[in-house]
């Protein structure tokens, strides 16, 4: 199932974040700072890729029954949610 890009703008913008602070947790470790603000980076981090996971896969849900492929598609999506329960 193909999404457009538009409908992913949110998804897209929180990866962005994402993008940005996995590469602040990278310079956190090379500057040998405390575990534990690097596990609550880490933590948020996770938090953020795991919203936009969700979001995909609630966008991808409101277009499955709209195409030729709905069940096979919104049992993909199903599997998708599952693993990131």
């Amino acid at each position: 199932m193909k999404i457009e890009t538009a409908e992913l703008k949110e998804a897209r913008d929180r990866l962005m974040r994402v993008q940005g602070q996995i590469g602040g947790i990278v310079k956190m470790i090379d500057e040998g700072r405390d575990c534990t603000e690097l596990l609550n980076q880490l933590a948020a981090a996770n938090t953020a890729l795991t919203r936009a996971g969700f979001s995909i896969i609630t966008t991808g849900m409101q277009h499955c029954g709209n195409d030729i492929e709905g069940d096979s598609n919104r049992k993909a999506l199903e599997k998708a949610f599952m693993a990131l329960a």
